[in-house]
């Protein structure tokens, strides 16, 4: 499958470009109904499971926007937003760079189970 990707030169033909850490500088803190988790096993296709910081484990799936764009890997901290109607499942809305790890911790916002 091709795409067409428009860059400042003009349009580039090729396969959508995987994220890489340089590229994500903002930093996105959790909201209501959403919250931090580190990614403890991945269960095959599109679905982790993620120790929370209410202290609940959930299988979660990654979302399709960013399946193909953003690799999670053991032990990333993710943000994920669980499910209204099963709470023990979830959507990963997003996974933070060491950098934002580290400002997470010295912040406040991991708990001292997850900062491993």
């Amino acid at each position: 499958m091709r795409f067409v990707l428009c860059a400042e030169e003009g349009c580039i033909l090729g396969k959508r470009k995987v994220l890489n850490e340089a590229n994500l500088s903002e930093l996105v803190l959790p909201e209501e109904a959403q919250l931090l988790g580190r990614v403890r096993k991945l269960s095959g296709g599109d679905r982790v499971i993620v120790q929370c910081t209410d202290g609940e484990t959930r299988l979660c799936r990654i979302r399709g926007k960013m399946k193909r764009r953003m690799w999670i890997r053991e032990n990333d901290v993710v943000l994920i937003s669980p499910w209204d109607f099963n709470t023990k499942r979830a959507d990963i809305v997003w996974r933070y760079i060491r950098a934002h790890v580290e400002w997470l911790v010295t912040n406040d916002y991991l708990p001292d189970a997850l900062k491993a």
